[in-house]
């Protein structure tokens, strides 16, 4: 040891060794990224129950013996496809409800056609929503549904829920929400009615493209792509680190088109005029209170959600008026909340031990 500078020069053939073979390392895992599609995703055994327009319905064969009574239906974000919840073996939210008896449907989302740009929001709510709640039923046997919604599948199943407020949603499951549009921040700045012509913009362009939509949430954090990358650089090495990188970028870059109508809807209704936190909402006439929602209700939020803050989603929980009621605060992202090696450590477990004794 050289008293000196501290150094251990011994050990510097060692390391400049390791650093070399590292380098080659990524120089053939580099190759092999681009010349390999990734893991396959959302493979899950399911059959298509129903397909409309924009709109696919599936139902998870059983993997347990014992199948609770209630069955569950998931909504998914309509910004964004349904395998972040099925990612692979393992590490796939669908097959650890199956695991733990749950009888299993999702309402997933495709791209919808320049003829569907008319697409209104009481098409999702009024319409999509209450068509598979039927489907469900008469798959399932059942009069009762669990249903969970992710982000804006939330606010849809939300909106449905204190509607059909008589209907036949047993429990509610939220995972991530927004209530408060106001704090969506950038949003709420990027929509400014002062300089976004959204009349303009759906009137030009029907369907809202997708890198609208994409550019929207890289803006939130501007350097997060580049950081991503420099990161995948240095650890290209590491097979379970590419894996999990490929999973993620390709589920959060295969954003969506938004129809027109329901774009000129959320940002009238919700983002400028902000009704419903204000109480004010009404989809195709009838009025969407929460307060009408009586019926159990988990919220799950992210400590560090950069997409729908928790000062966006706080107020769901006083404001339903459900006796049955909890939120729970995990740490995490608005993604790594529901998948991935975070989630299968902290929200299924709870999901599991909340949903289990109300779905019998």
């Amino acid at each position: 040891m050289n008293a000196t500078t501290g150094l251990d020069f011994a050990s510097i053939p060692e390391r400049i060794q390791s650093e070399v073979q590292r380098a080659i390392q990524r120089s053939i895992k580099g190759v092999e990224y681009f010349s390999t599609s990734g893991p396959s995703l959302g493979s899950t055994p399911k059959d298509v129950l129903h397909s409309r327009g924009t709109m696919g319905l599936y139902h998870y064969r059983p993997m347990s013996d014992e199948i609770y009574r209630v069955p569950v239906l998931i909504v998914m974000a309509t910004t964004n496809r349904g395998y972040i919840l099925d990612l692979v073996p393992g590490q796939s939210f669908i097959e650890f409800l199956l695991r733990r008896g749950y009888d299993v449907y999702m309402l997933d989302w495709t791209a919808p056609r320049p003829e569907e740009k008319n697409l209104r929001m009481e098409d999702y709510v009024l319409d999509f929503i209450p068509d598979c709640i039927r489907r469900v039923q008469a798959d399932s046997g059942e009069q009762d549904v669990s249903v969970i919604g992710y982000c804006f599948g939330g606010v849809l199943s939300l909106l449905y829920g204190s509607i059909h407020k008589d209907g036949p949603m047993k429990n509610l499951i939220c995972f991530t929400t927004p209530i408060d549009f106001r704090e969506m921040r950038l949003f709420s700045n990027f929509s400014d009615r002062r300089y976004f012509d959204v009349d303009r913009l759906v009137d030009s362009v029907g369907n809202v493209p997708p890198e609208m939509i994409l550019s929207s949430f890289e803006m939130l954090r501007p350097a997060s792509r580049t950081a991503s990358q420099i990161q995948l650089w240095e650890n290209i090495w590491n097979d379970e680190f590419v894996k999990s990188y490929r999973m993620f970028d390709r589920w959060a870059t295969d954003t969506l088109p938004l129809a027109g109508e329901y774009f000129r809807a959320i940002t009238k209704d919700l983002m400028w005029d902000n009704k419903l936190f204000n109480d004010t909402m009404s989809v195709g006439g009838r009025a969407a209170k929460l307060e009408d929602i009586t019926v159990p209700i988990l919220h799950a939020v992210a400590e560090h959600d950069h997409i729908v803050p928790y000062e966006a989603a706080k107020h769901l929980i006083a404001k339903v008026g459900s006796a049955d009621k909890e939120e729970v605060i995990l740490k995490g992202g608005h993604v790594s909340l529901v998948a991935g090696a975070n989630a299968v450590k902290r929200l299924w477990p709870k999901l599991d031990s909340w949903l289990g004794k109300r779905s019998t």
